[in-house]
C-alpha cells in the first residue's frame, strides 16, 4: 500500500506527521505549496461541517462538497504530496443529521453515504467517530457496535471501488486530560480481534487523549502545563503508556487538538514518539489575524463589519470559555467560517480592491501568514530542516 509505506516511512525516522485542517482556501493552498516545496506528505484532514457530499449541502470551507474540493486539490497538487482525510466522520458530524433530529439507523445510513462519496472521491484516511449521543452507562460497547459497522462498510466500499484507504478511529472528543490505560486496551482488543475475524485490514490511527484541548486561542489541555495535578500522572510518562499499548496492538498513535502549543511542546512530539499530531482552528486564526492587520491599516470600516458578522454569527459560542470576550476576539475565533459567506466575501472583496490599486496580492499576504504557523509545525516535527 503505497500511502501506508510512505507514511511508515516517516514515522519510522522518528518525525511526527501533520495533519491540516483545511480552514480556508488559501489554508488549502498554503499547505499544498508547502507540500510540494519540501516534497512532503500533509494529510488534510477535513470534517464533514467543512467538506461533505453535495446531498448535505457540501460545507463551509469555499461551498466545496467532496468531489469539488477532491478535484481542486487533484489538479493543483502536482507532486501528490496531499493525502486526503476524513476527520471526524460518522453519525450525527454533520450539522443537518442534528437538526434534523435523525434516529441512529438514519444516521449511520448517512454517514455511510458521506463515507462512500469519500473514499469515491479518493479521501485516504478516514476517520470513524462514533462518539456522540452515547449513554453514559453503555457507552463503550454502544461504539464499538457503530465502529465495527462503519469500518466493515468503509472497506467494503473501498474493495468494490478499488480504491486504497487506511482507518483512524477515535473513541470521543478531547477532554484536556488522557485516556484510561484499561478502557484504551480493551478498545483495542476488541477492535483487533473484530477486524481478524472479519478478515479486514488492522487500524492504521488510534485516536488518543494526551492532555490537549483547544479553547478560544490557546491550548488549555495539561501537555503544556509545568504544574503537576494532583493524583495524576505526569502526561509524558503516560504517553509512554499509550505508545506502549499501540506497539501491542500495532497501531499508530494520533493526537487531536494540538493547536497553539507552544514550541518547545511541539519539539518534545517526536521525541516522545507520538506518531501524528491534528492542527485545524490556530491556522484559520492566523489567517484572520493578519486580515483583521489590513483592514485596520487601510479600511478600519471594514473591519467593524467583519466582526459584527462574526459577533451575530454565533460561530464562536462552542470555542469560548467566557462569553465576555471582547468582539475582536470572538471574530477572530470565528472568523474563518464566514470567508465563505456572502457577506463576508464582499467585505474581503472589497478590502482586495483597496489593496489592488497599492498594488498589493491580498491572497498572497494571507497565505503566507499562513504559510509562517504550518512551518512552526513542520519544523519542530522534525519534518523539514
Amino acid at each position: 500500500m503505497e500511502i501506508k509505506k510512505r507514511l511508515e516511512k516517516i514515522i519510522n525516522q522518528r518525525k511526527t506527521l501533520l495533519g491540516v485542517g483545511p480552514m480556508s482556501l488559501n489554508v488549502i493552498d498554503a499547505s499544498i505549496e508547502l507540500s510540494n516545496q519540501f516534497n512532503l506528505p500533509l494529510m488534510m484532514i477535513a470534517s464533514r461541517r467543512q467538506i461533505d457530499a453535495k446531498k448535505f449541502g457540501g460545507g463551509y470551507v469555499n461551498k466545496w462538497d467532496t468531489e469539488s474540493f477532491s478535484k481542486y486539490v487533484k489538479k493543483k497538487d502536482k507532486k501528490k504530496n496531499i493525502i486526503l482525510c476524513r476527520d471526524h466522520g460518522g453519525p450525527w458530524q454533520n450539522d443537518l443529521e442534528i437538526r434534523k433530529r435523525l434516529n441512529i439507523k438514519d444516521a449511520m445510513i448517512s454517514a455511510k453515504s458521506s463515507y462512500m462519496e469519500d473514499i469515491k472521491n479518493n479521501f485516504k484516511i478516514i476517520h470513524i467517530d462514533a462518539s456522540l449521543f452515547l449513554s453514559e452507562k453503555n457507552r463503550i460497547k454502544l461504539s464499538l457496535e457503530r465502529t465495527y459497522e462503519l469500518y466493515d462498510y468503509c472497506y467494503q466500499i473501498s474493495r468494490k471501488l478499488k480504491k486504497e484507504i487506511l482507518i483512524e478511529v477515535g473513541t470521543e472528543e478531547q477532554s484536556g486530560s488522557t485516556n484510561t490505560f484499561e478502557e484504551i486496551e480493551f478498545f483495542l482488543e476488541k477492535l483487533v480481534s473484530f477486524c481478524e475475524k472479519a478478515k479486514l485490514p488492522k487500524l492504521f490511527f488510534i485516536v488518543l487523549q494526551s492532555g490537549t484541548k483547544v479553547m478560544e486561542r490557546r491550548n488549555v489541555g495539561i501537555f503544556d502545563s509545568n504544574i503537576r495535578i494532583k493524583n495524576q500522572i505526569p502526561v509524558e510518562i503516560q504517553i509512554f503508556k499509550l505508545l506502549e499499548i499501540c506497539k501491542k496492538f500495532g497501531v499508530y498513535f494520533k493526537e487531536h487538538n494540538t493547536d497553539y502549543l507552544t514550541s518547545e511542546s511541539l519539539r518534545w512530539h517526536p521525541f516522545l514518539g507520538i506518531h501524528a499530531s491534528n492542527v485545524a482552528p490556530e491556522f484559520g486564526v492566523a489567517e484572520t489575524k493578519k486580515l483583521f492587520e489590513l483592514m485596520h491599516r487601510y479600511n478600519p470600516k471594514l473591519k467593524n463589519e467583519f466582526i459584527e458578522l462574526c459577533v451575530n454569527s454565533k460561530k464562536w459560542k462552542k470555542w469560548v470559555l467566557n462569553e465576555n470576550l471582547p468582539d475582536q476576539e470572538k471574530a477572530l475565533i470565528c472568523g474563518h467560517y464566514l470567508f465563505s459567506s456572502v457577506e463576508g466575501r464582499e467585505i474581503i472583496s472589497q478590502l482586495n480592491f483597496d489593496l489592488k490599486k497599492r498594488k498589493l496580492n491580498l491572497n498572497e499576504i494571507l497565505k503566507n501568514s499562513v504559510k509562517e504557523s504550518i512551518l512552526r509545525y513542520l519544523k519542530n516535527f522534525r519534518l523539514i530542516n
